[in-house]
């Protein structure tokens, strides 16, 4: 992969790298690792709040068993029991 910066980004770059005494392509990878954390994580709050949200309300529901032989039969075009 190659990256282009200006001159400026990249001495930032390289201070920040020489800070931790790390090579830059360590420093960049390191940098790389965490966003990626970061992005994937996502808000957990808003997350723990759409779960909570959903186990509030009463959904309809049947045995495991039943539905799927219901779905056969509509894929199969078979009139229910």
């Amino acid at each position: 992969m190659q990256v282009i910066l200006d001159d400026a980004e990249l001495a930032d770059v390289r201070r920040a790298a020489r800070r931790q005494r790390l090579s830059t392509a360590a420093w960049v990878r390191q940098a790389l690792r965490a966003a990626r954390r970061t992005e994937a994580g996502g808000d957990s709050g808003k997350k723990l709040a759409a779960v909570r949200a959903a186990a509030r309300n009463a959904f309809p529901t049947a045995d495991i068993g039943d539905m799927l032989a219901e779905i056969e039969r509509g894929y199969a075009g078979g009139s229910e029991p």
